[in-house]
């Protein structure tokens, strides 16, 4: 078995969503999921992305990276409705930010798309990272590639842009529907998460800098 979750469409937009990874047979990967769940529950964040004592960095990494997809994906569905090419033609988070999607297949080049068609692709991005056994591995014994981290480190990078245009495009939306308290702590877990491995550089935060420098200062 590997981490490849199984996949439901979720949206009009036909996005697909992560129902939770499944463990590789012979691998520690569904007793790290365990680990960081009760840890979660604890409610110290701080501790919960800590690498649990004498596991493989890599598959942290992993099972971690393939949650956050899923928190990312459920969150931007609860404003799928409110986020169209007619509302949002841009990818932005404020008018300072706009984000242009490239991938080196389709998009060769920084491309402008609507903020639905930019997630859409993002998240189908991202997803071809985690059906790649040659880069999250689906047999005992095969092991991660060595630019995993670097790997990580890009899907990371672009998945805290969906936080920021949530937060700076939709978020009267978010207050309105009550989930404000659950924005906040996902991006706070992921923010921890990315301090305490280096994910994501600083300049990177960019339109919630000084939100994320307070969530920062209280994991202090």
């Amino acid at each position: 078995m590997s981490f490849l979750p199984s996949l439901n469409s979720r949206s009009s937009k036909g996005f697909k969503t992560s129902q939770g990874a499944p463990a590789r047979s012979g691998s520690s990967n569904f007793q790290l999921r365990q680990y960081a769940e009760a840890t979660l529950g604890s409610g110290s964040l701080r501790n919960a992305v800590k690498l649990p004592e004498g596991e493989d960095l890599n598959e942290w990494l992993a099972v971690n990276t393939v949650d956050f997809y899923n928190q990312i994906n459920m969150l931007y569905g609860t404003v799928t409705q409110f986020c169209s090419p007619a509302s949002c033609p841009e990818m932005k988070a404020t008018d300072e930010y706009e984000y242009l999607w490239q991938d080196n297949e389709k998009f060769k080049k920084p491309t402008k798309l609507s903020a639905p068609d930019y997630i859409e692709h993002l998240m189908n991005w991202v997803q071809a990272y985690f059906e790649n056994p040659a880069v999250f591995p689906a047999k005992i014994g095969v092991q991660f590639p060595k630019n995993f981290l670097q790997i990580i480190r890009t899907i990371f990078k672009r998945l805290y842009r969906v936080y920021a245009h949530i937060y700076c495009e939709h978020f009267e939306v978010i207050t309105r529907l009550g989930l404000q308290p659950h924005l906040n702590t996902s991006l706070k877990h992921f923010v921890y998460f990315a301090k305490e491995f280096e994910l994501v550089e600083k300049k990177d935060f960019g339109p919630l800098s000084e939100l994320v420098e307070r969530m920062l200062e209280e994991s202090k």
